[in-house]
């Protein structure tokens, strides 16, 4: 695979820094993953296909230039990192329940060399910067209803969540629809991708328009149990 050519059907071009930012990040990525379960995604072509150019895809439908992102269960950085990488002027903060990944990511980013990346070991009902961010990103294998509670009340009033779904996600979204209300927001579109042949998915774009009540997000136990 041509990571380089692929990422042009994006508009993106690489600069040297940033195939050598991509290129540490994989060696550190395979080198970590032998002392803690990071990906089961190891080899080269598979890793620059599966994770970093299908973070970058989200760049089809959003204009990235120098917005506020939060990233919820980021796991080994995707898709914030590679965004960051090629849109440096982001600002990002990263939210993961477990300790390991937030350290990884803390030595990442040192090696990287990447600056306004904030790094924070937490559960998202328990993060209290709502309505704080022009995007908020889910690459999680929750169910849309569940996720729309775990990430909408963090973003800004005109801004998105973003959910990367598979192909079979038209049942997720009307189930979902109820919750994206209630918390405030609306489908603003929903576009397919696919990263190869085989690889197919979707981006599905929440619009925020409205203050999501205090409530919200309940605890996690709650959310699953009895969902919006």
């Amino acid at each position: 695979m041509d990571f380089q050519a692929k990422l042009k059907t994006l508009g993106i071009d690489l600069t040297d820094k940033m195939k050598q930012q991509f290129r540490d990040y994989y060696i550190y990525l395979i080198e970590q993953n032998q002392v803690m379960n990071l990906t089961t995604i190891t080899e080269e072509e598979d890793v620059y296909l599966k994770h970093f150019f299908d973070s970058l895809s989200m760049s089809k439908v959003y204009l990235f230039s120098n917005q506020t992102i939060l990233d919820v269960g980021a796991g080994a950085g995707f898709p914030s990192i590679p965004l960051k990488i090629c849109f440096p002027k982001l600002k990002i903060t990263i939210l993961d329940s477990l300790q390991k990944r937030i350290l990884f990511l803390e030595k990442l980013m040192v090696l990287l060399e990447l600056e306004d990346v904030r790094l924070i070991h937490g559960r998202a009902e328990e993060f209290k910067e709502k309505e704080a961010f022009d995007l908020v990103s889910a690459r999680a294998v929750a169910k849309l209803q569940i996720l729309s509670e775990l990430c909408l009340p963090f973003v800004k009033k005109d801004g998105y969540f973003i959910a990367m779904k598979s192909k079979h996600y038209r049942e997720e979204v009307k189930e979902a629809l109820p919750s994206i209300q209630t918390l405030g927001g609306i489908v603003d579109s929903i576009q397919s991708y696919s990263i190869d042949e085989s690889l197919k998915y979707v981006f599905i774009k929440i619009k925020k328009l409205h203050k999501t009540p205090d409530i919200y997000p309940r605890n996690f136990g709650q959310i699953k149990k009895h969902p919006l």
